[in-house]
């Protein structure tokens, strides 16, 4: 299918591995322009130049922390005026509700809802007065049915997913949209971490462990980065026009619910 954004340019965040390395492709693969940013500079620019070679679109990487002021305004200052934004950042390690400092909550906050929100408030002008735009946030099922040792996470994603729910209901009429993929697990290190903490906890090895999440989706595996990015890529289509502030899950079936 022709997603019909050839030519455009795209900023996703946290490209340089996982669901944003994911995300990535799938729009140089639809012939997006892409700004890629990571904290990492040798994996971004070894992912840039995979994606350079496989698809032939302008790739400007940034190696900037994102979440802060700093890393934030060199990053905007590259992208320039992007037509696509993807937002993405790992979630705040697990724990216990009593284990949880409030400065615990601040970069929890600081990482996975207000620097999205920061990220939109400084592009989404540009898009309404072009006339066009595409925001995807990466989020996490855990929006839908809250992860008891991921308080942290919870917290911060259905924050932004509140904005979210206002926020893209004002930029529609512009031609803009906003919407969040809730992924699941998905074979990235995130899903590694996780993995590992049950081992830690449990003392069984890492395929017991991989094994026994996999028997909790229906799917009976883990999502890939690129079946992600690649929903990702639609939803910033042409054809997704009328696709607004919705969540969107993509967790093989785990998510037990029916709305």
């Amino acid at each position: 299918m022709d997603l019909w954004i050839r030519g455009k340019t795209a900023l996703v965040c946290a490209s340089s591995k996982g669901l944003g390395r994911g995300c990535a492709e799938a729009l140089a693969e639809a012939g997006v322009d892409l700004v890629m940013n990571a904290r990492g500079a040798e994996a971004l620019e070894a992912a840039a130049a995979e994606i350079r070679a496989a698809h032939g679109v302008r790739v400007t990487t940034v190696a900037a922390d994102v979440t802060t002021d700093a890393g934030r305004a060199e990053v905007l200052a590259a992208a320039g005026a992007v037509d696509i934004l993807v937002t993405n950042a790992g979630g705040p390690p697990p724990g216990m509700w009593s284990d949880w400092t409030r400065d615990d909550f601040i970069r929890a906050l600081d990482a996975n809802m207000l620097t999205p929100i920061a990220l939109m408030t400084a592009l989404l002008p540009g898009m309404i007065d072009r006339g066009w735009g595409r925001v995807v946030n990466i989020t996490s099922q855990s929006v839908k049915a809250p992860i008891a040792q991921l308080g942290l996470s919870n917290a911060a994603r259905t924050g932004l997913t509140g904005y979210v729910a206002g926020t893209s209901r004002q930029v529609a009429p512009f031609g803009v949209t906003i919407n969040n993929l809730l992924p699941g697990i998905h074979d990235t290190d995130r899903a590694t971490a996780l993995d590992g903490g049950v081992v830690k906890a449990q003392g069984i090895s890492m395929d017991a462990a991989r094994t026994q999440r996999m028997a909790t989706i229906p799917a009976r595996r883990y999502g890939t980065s690129a079946e992600f990015g690649a929903a990702c890529a639609f939803l910033c289509s042409a054809h997704a026009g009328f696709i607004v502030g919705q969540n969107i899950l993509l967790d093989g079936g785990a998510t037990n619910a029916t709305l």
